[in-house]
Order: C-alpha cells, then structure tokens, then sequence
C-alpha cells in the first residue's frame, strides 16, 4: 500500500499542487509572524539594554502604596547630594523632566500635550546622540528623533521653545538623541536641554529621576543598596540591569501583543486551508472510488486504505510545510525591514538593519507542526469515508455517486438547533447596555451561526443557484448548464463557498462597524454640537484653559455668530465622586445637548441639572429627583429635569452656568470654547477670524467638525486596509480552492464534457459554462460572509457603543461581490481552457 499510495502521488502530483499551495501560503502566514515578532521583541531588547547598562542604580519615585491623590516624594537637590556622598557612588546625576512646548514652523505648539523638556548630558550620561551631539549650553537643543520626524526638524535647524511663562525662546538644534521605548516620548515628543537650561525651560526645581554610577570595582548590586538605604522607602531604586529587564519586558509585551494579532490572521488563513485541503481530498477520494475498490478486492483491508490516504495526506503536508516554513522565513525578513523602517526611533531603524533576523527552532517547530497537522486532520473524514464504500458497489458506481449529497436529516436539526443558540445569545447581548459581555455574546453567537452555516451549506448553495437560474436562462445553453452541475454537486460547492464566506464575513463585518461608527460620529458632531471650531490648550496636569481674551475677541468678531465655553469641576454625591459642567453662553437643547432624553433641557435652569443616563444609575436617581451635592461651599440640592440617553460630549452632569459660579466660585477657566460662524461668512472667513484671535496663544489648539471626522474617517480607512490586506492571503487561498475545485471537477467530467461537444457545444460555451460555474460559487459564498458580515457587525456595534447608528457600506459591499465574481472568472480560466482544448474521441474514450 505504501508502494502504491507513492506511486499514485508521483503520477497524480499536480491534482494536489493547488492543495500544497494553500498549506504553503497558510504556514508561510504563521511562519512569517513568528520570525518577525520574534526578531522585533529582540530589537526591543537590545535597545533598552543599550541605554539602561550605561547605569548601576537609578532613583525613581515610589507609587505603590500611596493614596488616592497623594503626590509622590520629590527628588530634590538635597536628595542628590546625599546620593552623591555615599563612597560607593562615583556620580550621579538628576534628570529634570517638565513641560516645554515646542512650536512648529508656523509658531503653534505640536501635539495635544506639551512637548516634554528633559535634561541630558553631565556627569552621568544615560542617553548619547544619534546625530550630531548633546546640547552644552543655554543656546542649544536636542530633539527626539521621533519629535524630529513628526516636526519636520533637523540638526542645524532654529526652533522656538515657550519658556514657564509662555514666551517663545529660540534655540539651535545641535543633536537628535533616540529614547529608544520611551513611553513619554513617543506620545509627547522630548526637547533636550543641558541640565542648567532644563531646570530654566521647564520651571522644574526638583528632578524626574536620579542616574548613578558606582565607584570602580563596586557591584551594581551594591551600589543600589548603599543608595536604597541612604534614600529610604519613599523611592524606588534598581539596578541598571533591573531597569533595562523591566523595560524589556515592557517592549516583550508590545511585540506580543503584535503576534497575537497577527496569529489571529493567520489562524484564519490556516482554517481556510484547511477547507480547501478538505474538499480536494474528498474530491479525489470520490473520483478514486473505483481505484479503492479495486485495491480491497485485492486484498486491501480497511485500515490500509485509511492509511494509505493519511500517507498522502502526511508526505504533502511535509513537503508543503517546509516549503511554507522557507517562505515564511523570507516573509518575516522582509516585514520586519519594511516595518522597522516606519517606526518613530531611529535607534530602532537602525537596528533593524544591523540586527540578524531570529529564526528560533520552535519557530520552524510550529510551522511544521501546523501544516502537517492541519493536513491530516483536514483528509481524515475524506479518509474514513473512502473505508466505507463496499468494493463492489464501488465497482459499479460512478465516479461521482456521492457528489449530489445534501444535508441529511441529522444535520438540518442541528443546524437549526445551532441556529436558536446563536439568536438566543444575540438577544441577550443587545438586550443589555454595551459591556464587554455583551461583545463577547456577539463573538460567540457568530462563531455559532457560522457552524450552522457550514452544515447548511448544501442548501444555500441549491436556493442560490435557483434563484440565479432565472437570469441565466436567457445567456443560453452554458448559464443553464452551470448552474445545473453547481446544483448537481451542492456539497462540493458548499466547501468550497465556505472558504470564501470566512474572509467576506470579516471584512463585511468591520466595514459595517466603521460606517456605523462614522456615522455615528457625524451625527454628534451636527446635531449636538452644531459649531464650526472646538477651541482647547494643551492638556496638561494644571489645566491653564483658554484664555479670556481669546472668547472676547472672537465674540466682537463680525464672522461669529455664537460662542460659548464649557466648564468643568468636580463634587460629591456621598461617596461617588460626579464629574459636573456648565457651558456659559449657550442655550441646553439648541447649541448643545441631546436629542433623545427624559424632561426638556429648557427647564435646565437654577436649582436644576441634567444627567447622562449612565451617571443617574450610578448615582441611583431618577427624573425630578432630588440630588445633593457637596462642594466646597457646602452641600447643595438640585432638581433633575433631564436625563439624556445619548449626551455625546455631556458626560456625568451638565447645570446652569450660575449655580455652577456659586457652586464653584474657583472654576473660572474655559477649557473649551466652542465657535459658530454666521451664514453669511465662508469656511476660510471663519477660520481666519479664529486664527486671529489665537495668533499670540501658540498653546491653543484649533479642532473642527471636519477636522476631527476626518481624522476618525482616516483611522478607521487605515484599519479598514490592513485589516483587507491581512485577511487577503486568506482570500487569495480561497480563490486557489475554487479554482482546484473546479479543476477537478473538469477532470472528473471529462466525458461529460466531451459528450457535450459532440453534440454540438461549442469550446467558447464550454468555457463559459464552466466559469459561470465558478462565479455562482464564489458569488455565492461572498453573499453568504456578507450576510452573516452585515448582520454580526450591527451586533458588535450595538454591543460596544451607545447609540450606535447603523449604516450599510453599499459601495463595499457592491465591491466585495464584484471582486468575488472577478475572482470566480480567474479561478476558472486554466480548468475551462484545459477543458476546451481535450480531444472529443480522446476524452469519449477515457474511464
């Protein structure tokens, strides 16, 4: 039997090939990522190693252990020098850390938050340049490389820093310094000062941390000690090796959380091969019915014909998995260079082009184990059902017997019972407020429906082709002669539909979450804050708000028709702490609230308030009940005369802007102020007005409503992209399914097909016939995964997000069933032109 199982894959090779090809293309998936999560979580290593080896101890803050609201321990100059007296140290050096807002070259300030200044240089050197060198007085600066790229400066460059009191400084850009994995800045970017400058830019007395350096022949270990003991419990210390383990592991986990990404991909793209690889063996066990029977009457038992299929199974497997752990390799080399190029750290770019890419055994371990396993798992039902065929009904049946199966009786009860289960989870996943659980519902419910999709698959596949036989009939003899042999072999289409309908689902289901999400968003923006510009500073822990005479100024404006602010505080309602605002200026109802709620924001007035929904269960009140709350100005009574279902940006309780002075006397900062201009004024007029009311305010930050949904917009196209191309090797191994099905099946027609020429059909019919075919299955299994898509991604967005607005993607939706018939056509191209080019006696002759 081994004899002749090989023999039969020699002289058979290349009706496996498509099968090989899509265990390829799924280990090279798998593969791929390992060898670059693995090589990016070992670039990571190597650079906060780098920087955090070049310290014995460093001082830090303690957090643990403090109070809500409790300030950590400050690390004062009297803290350094008595680090620097303990005869173990050899020197050490304070590191200042605070705000210093770095302005663009049109003089605004970059970023939501202000640019971090930080000293560098000194005694104790933790970070070196990159490029060019460390500033050395109070004329120069240093930038982040990641602040460099996003500013567009460079070493030689004039830029302008505000100083504590808000004045722009000029400096010389005289280095770029790499932070490596620096959280702070890769979010808020870094200006480098020599450590005079830094305490002078930033008005930070006190330092951010302490770098040491032992004496020589002092171990790290104990020069931490010596410093732990002279600093006491109110700081943390460790060792340079510590730190650089804890930054490592910091980076270990981005790298992972990368991986589990990816691996989900490519466990799509696996599954899906594994459909294909299924359905080709059952195929070619079908077409080898005779071929079986023959070998038992010889004397084959059971379990060698079991074997004997399995053999095959494991021998492509191998050879695909290796092909596929190679390719993988390459994939991974490639991705990692690509990827490494875009990272905001230069030291990371860098590294990535002179670090060797890592190829661990477990790596080339699982990509074996993954193809081969999901091989013969794939082949052991096509197996099992090749023992159980008699051999000599096998000897009278055709090829084909068991082609026209449908779903049996067994199998329509549990489907339907899948079915049930899956609308039942549904139900009570929307049924409550969008929480975790309720996603997690979602999720499951669509795993759910989708086995009960596979088991139906038959008959979807036969009420498809029924309704698609209407419109057939009039393109002639080949439209009707298609959808007859897709009818005729239900169960081979379903498999191969199904294999399809995985990726169209996925991408269908985020497109619907992105276009309901987005229209979401427009709605709040128009009707609940129907302005034109949104006016905010720079977060930062003192909230310095907008200035006054910015407001006054564009309220004397001809091209403003409205302005208003918001305000924001924060009281007691016994121990639940409520977050409370109040927009001067603007009337609740009209310029901004929400549309459905209980009461009428015209009664919002004093002595009365408005709740989020959300904050009036937490707080246990209801509508026209009595709320208290406590400030420091004593405790307070209000009425509740709202409470808004959807209040976009009206979270916790908004109040009348009087009993909001009275209530907090103290909170007189705008931090924002929201602008509306007049009709008669243009978009450009608008904005100019407003431009000119912040010119000599770098700090204020301009959002519109346009703005701002195209930044959303932009993030959700941008996930929408990498999201098609990941899930686009899973496709592409569908479409490969298609296409050896449907070469198989030409295979398995051969006289068919040639009986059909004799009797007058020409070669164009026959391709056509024959790519229709492959269209109504692939158009078939792309409307079957957007079906499930549309429905599953309403449910996820209802799932996650109050007052989620649907919205149906039909461009993309349009686009996914053209695609999938173009992608039909090219899958049948090589079967119908083999098909068309066969001898008539020839192929009348064959068995």
């Amino acid at each position: 039997m081994l004899r002749t199982t090989l023999a039969g894959l020699r002289l058979h090779k290349g009706r496996l090939f498509t099968t090989a090809l899509a265990i390829v293309l799924g280990v090279m998936f798998v593969t791929g990522t390992l060898v670059f999560t693995d090589t990016l979580r070992h670039s990571f290593s190597t650079q906060v190693m780098g920087s955090a080896d070049r310290l014995d101890t460093i001082v830090l803050p303690a957090h643990e252990g403090l109070e809500q609201g409790e300030e950590p321990a400050a690390i004062t100059a009297d803290l350094l020098e008595e680090v620097r007296d303990l005869p173990e140290v050899a020197a050490a050096q304070g590191v200042t850390m605070g705000d210093a807002p770095l302005l663009d070259a049109d003089g605004r300030a970059i970023g939501y938050v202000p640019t971090s200044g930080r000293s560098v240089g000194g005694d104790v050197a933790r970070y070196e340049a990159a490029e060019g060198r460390l500033p050395e007085n109070g004329e120069e600066v240093a930038l982040a490389t990641s602040t460099a790229r996003q500013s567009g400066f460079a070493v030689g460059d004039e830029v302008e820093v505000l100083d504590p009191e808000g004045k722009p400084r000029a400096f010389t850009v005289v280095g770029l310094v790499d932070f490596g994995l620096d959280p702070e800045a890769s979010y808020r970017g870094v200006v480098a000062f020599d450590p005079e400058t830094a305490q002078a830019m930033t008005g930070v007395a006190d330092f951010g941390e302490i770098d040491v350096i032992g004496t020589e022949g002092t171990p790290a270990t104990e020069v931490e000690a010596a410093v732990a003991a002279a600093v006491g419990d109110a700081y943390t210390t460790m060792t340079g090796e510590e730190l650089a383990e804890e930054n490592a592991a910091n980076a270990g986990t981005q790298a992972d959380v990368m991986a589990m990404a990816l691996l989900l991909f490519a466990a799509v793209a696996v599954f899906v091969g594994a459909l294909v690889i299924y359905n080709t063996f059952a195929i070619l066990i079908a077409q080898r019915r005779r071929e079986t029977a023959l070998l038992r009457c010889a004397g084959a038992t059971r379990a060698q014909v079991f074997r004997g299929v399995l053999t095959e199974a494991l021998v492509t497997g191998l050879l695909s998995s290796a092909l596929g752990v190679a390719a993988g390799v390459g994939l991974g080399i490639v991705g990692y260079r690509l990827g490494a190029g875009q990272m905001d750290s230069q030291a990371a770019a860098e590294t990535a082009l002179r670090t060797d890419v890592l190829i661990t055994p477990t790596t080339i371990v699982v990509g074996m184990v993954v193809g081969t396993v999901v091989t013969l798992v794939s082949a052991t039902v096509p197996a099992l059902r090749a023992t159980r065929v008699p051999p000599l009904a096998a000897l009278r049946d055709s090829a084909v017997a068991d082609a026209g199966k449908g779903v049996g009786k067994v199998g329509i009860a549990v489907a339907t019972l899948l079915v049930l289960a899956s609308a039942a989870m549904l139900v009570h996943a929307l049924r409550n407020e969008p929480s975790q659980l309720g996603m997690i519902l979602v999720v499951a419910s669509g795993l759910v429906a989708f086995v009960a999709v596979v088991l139906l698959g038959p008959l979807l596949v036969r009420g498809f082709v029924r309704l698609a036989e209407v419109p057939l009939r009039r393109t002639g003899v080949a439209g009707m002669l298609a959808a007859g042999n897709a009818r005729r072999s239900p169960r081979r289409a379903a498999t191969a539909m199904i294999a399809l309908t995985v990726g169209a689902t996925l991408i269908t289901g985020y497109s619907v979450i992105a276009e309901s999400m987005e229209r979401t968003l427009t709605r709040q923006l128009e009707e609940q804050f129907p302005v034109d510009y949104l006016l905010r500073t720079q977060y930062t822990e003192e909230e310095q708000g907008v200035p006054a005479s910015v407001r006054r100024e564009l309220a004397d404006a001809p091209e403003v028709a409205t302005i208003f602010s918001e305000r924001r505080a924060q009281a007691e309602h016994g121990d639940e702490a409520v977050d409370v605002l109040a927009y001067p200026g603007a009337k609740l109802g009209e310029d901004i609230g929400g549309e459905e709620a209980e009461g009428d924001f015209a009664d919002v007035g004093p002595g009365s308030v408005a709740l989020a929904r959300a904050t009036s269960e937490r707080l246990g009140v209801g509508l026209d009940d009595t709320l208290s709350l406590t400030t420091e100005q004593g405790e307070r009574d209000y009425r509740v005369a709202v409470i808004a279902d959807d209040m976009g940006m009206l979270p916790g309780l908004t109040m009348d802007e009087r009993d909001f002075a009275a209530a907090f006397p103290e909170a007189t900062t705008d931090s924002t102020v929201f602008v509306k201009g007049t009709d008669a004024s243009s978009a450009a007029e608008i904005r100019a007005a407003v431009d000119a009311a912040i010119a000599d305010h770098p700090t204020v930050l301009v959002e519109g409503a346009a703005e701002v949904k195209e930044q959303f917009t932009t993030t959700l196209d941008t996930a929408f992209l990498a999201i098609s191309a990941l899930l686009g090797l899973a496709i592409l191994i569908a479409v490969f399914g298609v296409a050896n099905t449907m070469a198989l099946s030409v295979l398995e027609r051969t006289r068919e097909s040639a009986l059909l020429r004799a009797l007058g059909l020409s070669r164009g019919q026959l391709r056509r016939m024959i790519g229709v075919e492959a269209v109504l299955v692939c158009v078939t299994g792309a409307l079957v995964g957007i079906g499930l898509g549309v429905l599953f991604g309403w449910a996820a967005g209802k799932a996650t997000l109050m007052g989620l607005v649907f919205a149906l993607p039909v461009g993309r939706i349009a686009l996914f069933v053209g695609i999938a018939a173009l992608a039909g056509l090219v899958s049948a191209i090589l079967p119908a032109r083999r098909a068309a080019r066969a001898s008539i006696t020839a192929s009348l002759a064959a068995e």
